[in-house]
């Protein structure tokens, strides 16, 4: 069997993994990639997507390209594809792609009715209320910081918000301050916000746990420590002149974001606590999901949890697809086919495959728009970088001084001509790139890829300078 044409559809450092992972397949012959970005063209066997000389961006448009190449298999990245049903979409034409259904991505779309799912199956989850009245949610905050002092809390939005939607509040005032910012002034997640979700603030360590599901059975994936904080703990200043500039007057707070780098194996995720997640959360899901709405949940599904002091694992949230940058990481050492797990995985037929991973580490440290100044001339000012504002379209420049076997998965790139005609990489984000370094060690993997990024250069570049550290 040869000559498979697989869509990925992704725009980001992802969804370049992913199409990497699928190229890897002696079964793949092309794979195409929509949005994509200027990195989708950069790995072998991969290309941009292009319908009538533009990517396809709109679910109809993605069905219309796929129809034209004869694509045999699509897998979706982003959950707001998933979430506006790109899979019942692509189903009801007879496609063969891979995600959960518009029915099953309620499960990451909507963190309060998730909640009140998982309680109702018994799922271990925090304390947790959801608000759409931000008085309400006021009031219960005044009562629980009365009756629980120093019991720290987190607010959520109820919707998508890019990864950035959960705040950590440490205090009363910190709480009712963002109550106020996400639900009335200035409604920093839109309509995402519009309702929310507070919980207790659980102690322990925070493990992003990942596994695959064919609506019948599931298995779990290898996972990946995340570093999902903007600034490093010893990044204090930074973090109040980030606040500073972004008007977010809970100066302390370190921002959460998409995801700034990370590493895998796990340092911690062993064999038993991963079968006691597997039997008390990942299929409970799973098969109560699938009970209580009628759908079989078919894809990734990805668990947000903390483990407590004694092992036990609690649901902080729920993701319906792979994560960013964990995917970074995790898929370069996965050495099963990807095109053929995929196909078991549509194919019901999961409870066959035995994965198998590479022992090597592999380290992705994230390179993001950080704080940058542009002169008064050029219509700009001082920004606090992502997670805030932050500026684009500026050149990159050192990805030829990288090493071979050095991987650079594009976040937010484009491909356009400077002031002088030359064809140049230029930002379109606040995420720009994920550089990964493989090594037989923790250590050896971190040496590499600091080595590495420190050879590329965007005007406002920042990345976390602790990847790892603390596993040495």
């Amino acid at each position: 069997m040869s000559g498979k044409r697989v869509f990925v559809v992704d725009a980001g450092g992802r969804g370049n993994a992913i199409a990497h992972a699928f190229a890897r397949s002696g079964d793949v012959e092309m794979v195409y990639v929509a949005p994509g970005n200027a990195g989708s063209e950069m790995i072998e066997k991969c290309r941009l997507a292009i319908l009538q000389g533009k990517p396809p961006k709109t679910i109809s448009e993605m069905l219309a390209f796929a129809r034209q190449e004869k694509i045999d298999l699509t897998f979706v990245g982003p959950e707001g594809y998933l979430s506006d049903g790109i899979v019942n979409t692509f189903q009801e034409d007879g496609q063969r792609i891979l995600g959960p259904g518009k029915d099953a991505a309620i499960l990451e779309n909507s963190k309060c009715r998730t909640k009140d799912l998982l309680k109702s199956l018994k799922v271990p989850v925090p304390p947790c209320e959801n608000f759409d009245d931000p008085s309400a949610a006021g009031e219960y905050v005044h009562q629980f910081c009365s009756e629980n002092p120093g019991q720290g809390l987190v607010i959520k939005a109820d919707g998508l918000a890019a990864g950035k939607g959960s705040v950590v509040c440490r205090t009363e005032e910190e709480a009712l301050s963002t109550i106020e910012r996400i639900m009335t002034n200035p409604k920093l997640f839109g309509q995402a916000g519009e309702r929310i979700e507070i919980e207790k603030r659980l102690e322990g360590r925070e493990l992003m746990f990942f596994a695959l599901s064919d609506g019948r059975t599931a298995l779990p994936l290898q996972s990946a420590l995340d570093y999902k904080q903007a600034f490093s703990a010893d990044e204090a200043v930074a973090v109040r002149l980030f606040n500073k500039l972004s008007n977010n007057p809970n100066l302390d707070n370190n921002p959460n974001t998409g995801g700034m780098g990370g590493f895998s194996p796990h340092p911690w995720l062993d064999e038993e606590l991963a079968q006691k997640i597997m039997n008390k959360i990942a299929l409970p899901t799973v098969r109560g999901f699938h009970e209580a709405t009628g759908h079989e949940y078919v894809g990734v599904i990805y668990f947000g949890l903390m483990i407590s002091d004694e092992r036990e694992p609690s649901v902080l949230e729920i993701n319906v697809r792979l994560g960013d940058p964990e995917t970074q990481v995790i898929l370069p050492r996965l050495e099963t086919d990807f095109f053929r797990l995929s196909e078991a995985v549509l194919d019901r037929k999961l409870d066959t495959v035995q994965l198998q991973w590479s022992p090597d580490y592999c380290l992705g440290i994230c390179a993001i728009s950080g704080r940058a100044i542009k002169p008064l001339a050029s219509g700009g000012g001082e920004r606090p970088g992502y997670p805030g504002e932050h500026y684009t379209n500026m050149p990159i420049t050192g990805l030829e001084k990288v090493d071979p076997g050095i991987l650079i998965y594009h976040n937010g790139t484009a491909l356009g001509q400077d002031a002088a005609g030359k064809r140049k990489l230029f930002t379109t984000g606040g995420r720009v790139l994920t550089l990964v370094a493989r090594g037989r060690s923790l250590a050896e993997a971190r040496v590499s890829a600091y080595e590495n990024i420190k050879r590329i250069r965007f005007n406002g570049m920042r990345y976390r300078k602790d990847i790892g550290l603390g596993y040495l």
